[in-house]
Formats: C-alpha cells, sequence, structure tokens
C-alpha cells in the first residue's frame, strides 16, 4: 500500500514539473518564431510544426529534471508532514521506500530513452527539412542575420545585418558553387535583396565589393572589384534539382549510427563524435536514476524546506549534471577521455553522491549540504520571486 501511495504522489508534481519546465525551455524560441512571423510571413502551421520539431530536444532533458524535483518535493513533504516519522516509527526503513523510487526513475528511463533513441534524431532532422522547405519557398528565411545559411542548395549566404522592411543588407558574404568546377565567392559591405515579378525569382544586388573567382580543376583564383553586382537565385529551379538531405550524426537513427561506427570511420574525430551521440542517447537517460536516488535522501532530511527551496534545489543539482555532462562532451570530443568514461561519468557520480546520502539517512547519520547549496537555493527561490 505505502508504495503505491508513493508512486502517485510522484505523478502530479512530476506532470506539473515537466509542463512547466518544457514551457520555459520553449519560452527561449519565442524571439526566433516573432521573428519568422512578423519578418519572414511564415505562416502559422509552420510556426506549429517547428515547435513540435523542437520539443524532443527539450524533452530529453526535462524529463529527468522533472523526475528528480518530483522525488524531491515528494519526500520533502512527507518529511514536513511527518509522515517520514511516523513510518520510521512503525519499523520502516529508508531502504524499504526505495522501490517506488526506483519503479519511477525506470519509468522515466524509458520515456527519456525514447525521446534520446526516436524524438530527438526525427526532431532535428525534420525542423531542418522544414526550414529548407521554407528557405526554398522565400529566400527570407535563408537571410537571417549572423548565420551561415547553406539552406539554398550550392548557395551559402552570410549577412550581418538585414532589414526586412527596406531589404537591405550589410556585411555580405556568398559562396556560390552553382557553377560545376568554379567557386565564386562575392563579399560587399551592403546590398539589396530585390524579388521579380515571379516571386520564386530573387535578385542580390552587392555595392562595392569584390568577388573572388576560384578554379577548382586548374587550381587558379582570379579577383573582380565592382561598384555594382546582380547574383540571381532562381528557387524554382532549385526546388526541382533539390536531393536528399544531409545528415549531421545527431540526426542519423540508432541503427544507422551503430551500423556506421562498426563499418570503420577512418576519420578518427568522427569516429569519437559518433561514439559520444552513441553514448548519450543512453546515459541521459539514466540520469533519472542518478538524479532520482539523490533527490530521495535530499527530499527525507530536507524537511525545514519549502517547496518552492526544493525545486531551486533540484535545478541546482541538474545544473551540476548538466555542467559535468558539458564538461565530459568537451573532454571526449578532444579525445583525452574515453566516450563511455566521459558520457557516463556524470551519472557515476551523482549516483554514488545519492547512494552515500542514503546510506548516510538510513542509519540516522543526515549529511548537512554544504553552505554553498542551500545559498544557492535561497537565491533560485528569490529569483522566481522577481520573474513572478
Amino acid at each position: 500500500m505505502i508504495n503505491r501511495y508513493i508512486f502517485r504522489e510522484f505523478l502530479s508534481p512530476f506532470a506539473i514539473s515537466l509542463f512547466f519546465l518544457t514551457f520555459v525551455f520553449l519560452m527561449t524560441r519565442i524571439p526566433e518564431i516573432t521573428n519568422m512571423v512578423v519578418n519572414y510571413n511564415a505562416d502559422i502551421s509552420s510556426i506549429a510544426l517547428m515547435v513540435v520539431y523542437t520539443l524532443p530536444r527539450f524533452l530529453e532533458f526535462t524529463i529527468p529534471m522533472s523526475v528528480m524535483i518530483s522525488v524531491l518535493l515528494t519526500f520533502m513533504r512527507m518529511s514536513g508532514e511527518n509522515e517520514i516519522l511516523a513510518l520510521k516509527n512503525a519499523g520502516v526503513s529508508l531502504y524499504k521506500l526505495l522501490p517506488p523510487v526506483l519503479a519511477f526513475c525506470f519509468l522515466g528511463i524509458f520515456l527519456t530513452m525514447w525521446v534520446t533513441v526516436f524524438g530527438v534524431s526525427w526532431g532535428k532532422l525534420s525542423l531542418k527539412q522544414k526550414t529548407i522547405e521554407l528557405a526554398r519557398s522565400s529566400i527570407d528565411v535563408a537571410l537571417q542575420e549572423r548565420q551561415f545559411n547553406s539552406k539554398l542548395e550550392d548557395v551559402m549566404i552570410y549577412v550581418s545585418n538585414v532589414d526586412m522592411k527596406t531589404k537591405t543588407l550589410n556585411d555580405i558574404f556568398i559562396e556560390d558553387r552553382r557553377t560545376k568546377g568554379v567557386v565564386n565567392i562575392s563579399i560587399a559591405p551592403s546590398g539589396r535583396l530585390i524579388r521579380l515579378k515571379d516571386e520564386q525569382v530573387y535578385t542580390i544586388r552587392l555595392y562595392n565589393g569584390a568577388i573572388n573567382q576560384v578554379d577548382v580543376d586548374e587550381g587558379s583564383v582570379s579577383s573582380i572589384q565592382f561598384e555594382s553586382y546582380d547574383i540571381n537565385i532562381d528557387l524554382n529551379i532549385m526546388n526541382k534539382g533539390e536531393g536528399k538531405i544531409s545528415k549531421d550524426l545527431d540526426e542519423v537513427s540508432l541503427v544507422y549510427l551503430i551500423g556506421l561506427i562498426r563499418s570503420g570511420i577512418k576519420d578518427k574525430a568522427r569516429l569519437i563524435n559518433a561514439l559520444m551521440e552513441l553514448h548519450e542517447k543512453f546515459s541521459i537517460p539514466f540520469a533519472c536514476l542518478s538524479l532520482g536516488i539523490l533527490a530521495f535522501p535530499l527530499g527525507v532530511q530536507a524537511a525545514s524546506l519549502r517547496r518552492s527551496s526544493g525545486f531551486g534545489f533540484g535545478i541546482s543539482f541538474f545544473l551540476l549534471y548538466y555542467f559535468l555532462l558539458a564538461t565530459g562532451w568537451s573532454a571526449g570530443e578532444t579525445g583525452n577521455y574515453p566516450p563511455v568514461i566521459a558520457m557516463w561519468l556524470p551519472n557515476v557520480i551523482m549516483g554514488g553522491v545519492g547512494v552515500f546520502f542514503l546510506v548516510r539517512n538510513a542509519k540516522e547519520k543526515p549529511v548537512m549540504l554544504p553552505v554553498f547549496f542551500n545559498k544557492a537555493a535561497q537565491d533560485i527561490k528569490n529569483w522566481f520571486r522577481r520573474k513572478i
């Protein structure tokens, strides 16, 4: 009975935390979405699809965060209302309360693994396809500021500043590979986007710039200065000639990724990145277990804290986990550490700390948290109060 009761208690804070955290993550995309609606005339259905495609990237982190926060808040409430004390007086040890925690953590593992194995690659690839589709329907979408936009086939455009009302461009770099064996690199401090009568044909007019023409076959380079130069882009022709979209390692399926690794990749850097991607798909889901085990003893001994502080606690420890994960990724990319160690060590560290806390609490020897953790929780609590 007690196990079912505790498991049910996890569900409500998990759902609320998952919704809230995912919503907060989505808010970071609002400026980009607003920009596409206002400046690039993207329709609502396209924006809705792009939001859906982005969700898996957020859920792979918000699910483990929500698992930890729900376990933490549940046991903080039970401890604060003396339910934990009553269970201990009835002869129930902390170890007997562990099964519902483990069951809930494994549920989180399965959900997160489904997202990392299937959802993330599908979402990233679908988002790339949708963005390219929008770019090919209107070149305005490809003219995003301070980004190397290669969504147009054989044409890469970089623009420092775009004024979509006047169609003026500043600090323009265009690499044009549409002529076989020749690469035209055009650079200009200013320019203008002109739409011809045919809505699918555009002209990028450059002013006071230079063209560097590279002949790949002969290995020669010629440079031309100009006062005004037009680059025509016919989206009708580009759409007819579009082929398969190249996939990055984080956009391929698990089966393809494993096959790629087994086939033998000569490029060491690419092999390391492939192994990192493979281990990441499984290490992040198991964060639900390591963080859940850590949250259990923290919630039991944090009876004096309020729920808002517990939420801040959960965020703080997850940020620590994410910091360890980012550090492991950086170390793994350099090749100094094996990918399996780089990606799994954060789980081992957080889970090990959780087991240590649990054993101490079970022996009635609670571990006093360092002062900076309490201060961090209070700072996060105050930050949320200011925002609300």
